[in-house]
């Protein structure tokens, strides 16, 4: 498994939602993300910490008062629970760290967003390398959106010191977690001097930076939830599908300049069209005309994140249940983006290898570089039972699997997962193969070997067993023929 043209990314929870399992994303959406973008802030020297910002009494900066969703002591994420006196323990680690685990068994990187105080020691910020050493091949946003005005950080220091520190937090991840990698979200339409905002003060960040990044919306209700967008009001905007992309090509070529045609991976880390604006069915066709021209019409992009899964406003793909926080409401954009995330140009690239000898060895490096099993079945037509099953030690492997184009989970302990429903939307005959792979069954890679900061490996000893049937158990009398 290989990188796709465009990787597909999924922001998951947020200051306006929670996190939701990938058990339920992967049965919503069929397929995993290239990564899942967590956000997270630490503020360790700030008093009240760790609370959440706007959890915190009134004499700490807390709810009373405010009329901005970033009007609180520090920025409202859920804090970061790592870091000096924090913890990754999987029996009483907090956030971030559970929810990593839960994205990296699943088959998918994490790119964790994270804002912090730029005074922060270089001890705090040496204990974090640590943290996330062990989370594989992780992306790390520091301090994102870092030319704006809202963030904590942007209110407390000058645009030149949140750029050093950005700088100095980079170093430090490249001498304690080299392979991890950093975003630097700057990206801005150049203004009438022909430069992005502030890329002066962020000249040298653009250049270590391992990734460029930009957050933008087609439409945005920024005063959500303290106001209504309604026709004239000045706390939302939209904009149009062709500005934007050429923007983006815009941006990436200021980056270039900046670094003397030294080119990096350019990211949309925060991407959407805000249904407060737009309405629902309005905002699944703009979203859907964007993802299908933004290939050829701003191929500087490699990765685009869809923000967010799940949203207490309208910036889901359901919007939470005011009644119930474990219920989304599916909105029309879910099953465009379905759609989306079946066209090739966002699908990773599958390249078969030699013949597998059974035991055999499968090596997870990521969603963009890993070494599966391909089992190649015969199906004489489209069948009414698809089962696979494993045996002996195989029952506790931690498996993602693909066939048909759907994917399936499989948790260790699981013996037997039912395939049948890659089957309930696209009709298959004839040669088909079964791929798996083995992401680290506890979402951490284990420090053995030379390359375990990279590369998590399992060994699987049988070769799957399946049960296809092409006709129910029991044939009724009289039954019409199935049709899709």
């Amino acid at each position: 498994m290989g990188k796709a043209k465009c990787a597909l990314d999924l922001g998951d929870g947020s200051e306006r939602g929670e996190y939701v399992e990938q058990d339920y994303i992967l049965q919503k959406l069929g397929r995993p993300h290239r990564a899942i973008n967590l956000m997270y802030c630490y503020y360790p020297l700030d008093e009240g910490w760790p609370a959440r910002a706007s959890t915190l009494a009134t004499d700490m900066g807390g709810p009373q008062g405010v009329s901005f969703a970033w009007d609180y002591a520090y920025d409202d994420y859920f804090p970061y629970q790592g870091g000096i006196n924090g913890s990754t323990m999987y029996q009483d680690a907090g956030e971030p760290f559970l929810s990593m685990r839960d994205v990296r068994r699943h088959g998918q990187d994490v790119i964790l967003t994270l804002t912090i105080d730029c005074a922060v020691t270089d001890d705090h910020l040496i204990k974090i390398a640590e943290d996330l050493r062990p989370f594989g091949r992780l992306m790390l946003r520091i301090n994102h959106e870092a030319t704006g005005n809202w963030f904590a950080f942007n209110k407390r220091y000058s645009y030149q010191q949140v750029a050093d520190f950005f700088v100095r937090f980079h170093k430090i991840i490249k001498q304690h977690s080299p392979h991890i990698k950093t975003i630097l979200c700057i990206g801005d339409p150049p203004h009438e001097d022909g430069k992005m905002k502030y890329e002066d003060e962020f000249a040298e960040a653009i250049n270590a930076a391992d990734f460029w990044s930009t957050d933008t919306y087609l439409a945005l209700h920024w005063g959500w939830p303290f106001d209504i967008a309604e026709p004239g009001g000045n706390s939302h905007k939209r904009g149009s599908n062709t500005q934007m992309l050429k923007d983006f090509n815009l941006e990436y070529e200021r980056f270039m300049i900046r670094t003397g045609n030294k080119t990096r991976p350019f990211v949309v880390s925060e991407f959407n069209a805000d249904g407060d604006v737009t309405g629902p069915f309005e905002q699944a066709q703009q979203l859907g005309d964007f993802y299908r021209r933004l290939p050829q019409e701003a191929p500087c992009i490699t990765g685009i994140t869809f923000y967010q899964f799940r949203d207490r406003g309208r910036l889901g793909l359901e919007i939470e249940d005011p009644n119930n926080a474990n219920i989304g409401c599916e909105q029309p954009i879910l099953e465009e983006y379905k759609k989306i995330l079946n066209m090739e140009v966002y699908m990773p690239v599958m390249t078969a290898g030699e013949a597998a000898v059974f035991p055999a060895k499968l090596r997870w490096g990521g969603s963009e570089d890993s070494d599966g099993l391909a089992v190649h079945l015969h199906l004489e037509k489209d069948p009414v039972f698809c089962e696979v099953s494993f045996s002996g030690d195989d029952i506790k492997l931690n498996l993602m699997m693909e066939i048909n184009g759907r994917w399936f989970y499989k948790k260790p302990g699981i013996k037997s997962i039912d395939l049948i429903p890659a089957f309930f939307d696209k009709k298959c005959s004839g040669e088909i193969a079964l791929r798996i792979f083995a992401p680290p069954p506890d979402g951490v890679n284990v420090p053995t070997g030379d390359d375990w900061e990279i590369n998590h490996y399992t060994e699987m000893k049988n070769q799957p067993e399946f049960r296809i049937r092409y006709v129910p158990a029991m044939q009724a009398p009289e039954c019409p023929p199935r049709h899709l």
